[in-house]
């Protein structure tokens, strides 16, 4: 695992580049604030998101995953489970993991301070997949870490995970429009960009719905998944309806947004 920070880094910029770049010369939808003042703020606070991470979990999950495998702890080293098996349960199961940690961060009121940080994004594009309030980064750290202990999950796998993770965010967040029948198939089994942007209408009933990062079936086993926007894709309004303005632009605002008013 030596080489594995270099490598989630190479993915992570390739695929923001080509997001970037896709969503620039076609764009699904014009922009209410711009990308300006909105990439700098997303990006300083994802910037922060990884030195509070550091500095707090300095081994992060594929440290876990290798301090389990010396130890001979979780599931899979109990089972003496195939190295294939592992990692596709892994990946599974850290899937669901987030899936159903994004839907508590959403029900539970002091969670949801937290996670209104991303939704308060006025517009939805490859940088909102970086934006999330530290404090949330790092409850979510934890809870990826009590996993791979709790499965004795293999390093590769955790590595796996984490690039999907972010790549995958990176995809549906992007403000592009896919073909409508690439899409149509692949919402199938994915979460595409239309499936996920419906997750940040203002709507409560809309982006209390389509949790999933990755794929859709946890949404469809569990109810949660909704097809289209009650306003249609360029109908529907971003973020979140109390703060319509230009201050979820603003790096300070964004991070003190938890700690003011009501949940």
């Amino acid at each position: 695992m030596e080489y594995e920070p270099f490598i989630r880094l190479g993915v992570f910029l390739s695929v923001f580049a080509v997001m970037a770049a896709w969503e620039w010369r076609r764009p699904a939808r014009a922009q209410a604030l711009g990308r300006a003042r909105r990439w700098s703020t997303n990006w300083a606070v994802a910037i922060l998101d990884s030195l509070v991470v550091r500095l707090l979990f300095p081994a992060a999950a594929v440290g876990a995953a290798l301090d389990a495998a010396a130890q001979g702890w979780g599931l899979f080293h109990l089972l003496d489970a195939p190295f294939w098996l592992a990692v596709l349960l892994t990946i599974l199961a850290m899937d669901f993991a987030i899936w159903f940690q994004h839907l508590v961060f959403h029900k539970v009121p002091v969670l949801w301070r937290l996670h209104k940080v991303h939704h308060a994004d006025r517009d939805v594009d490859v940088s909102t997949a970086i934006r999330f309030h530290p404090v949330e980064i790092a409850l979510s750290m934890l809870l990826k870490i009590g996993l791979v202990y709790a499965l004795g999950a293999p390093a590769a796998a955790v590595v796996a995970f984490e690039v999907l993770l972010n790549a995958c965010a990176m995809f549906n967040h992007s403000n592009i429009r896919l073909p409508e029948g690439v899409e149509r198939a692949l919402r199938k089994v994915i979460v595409t960009p239309d499936v996920h942007r419906i997750h940040h209408s203002v709507i409560r009933a809309e982006h209390d719905s389509n949790y999933g990062f990755n794929l859709s079936v946890w949404d469809r086993a569990f109810g949660t998944f909704t097809e289209t926007p009650a306003c249609g894709q360029e109908g529907m309004v971003i973020g979140l309806s109390e703060h319509q303005d230009a201050r979820p632009g603003r790096l300070w605002w964004t991070l003190a947004l938890p700690f003011r008013g009501r949940a």
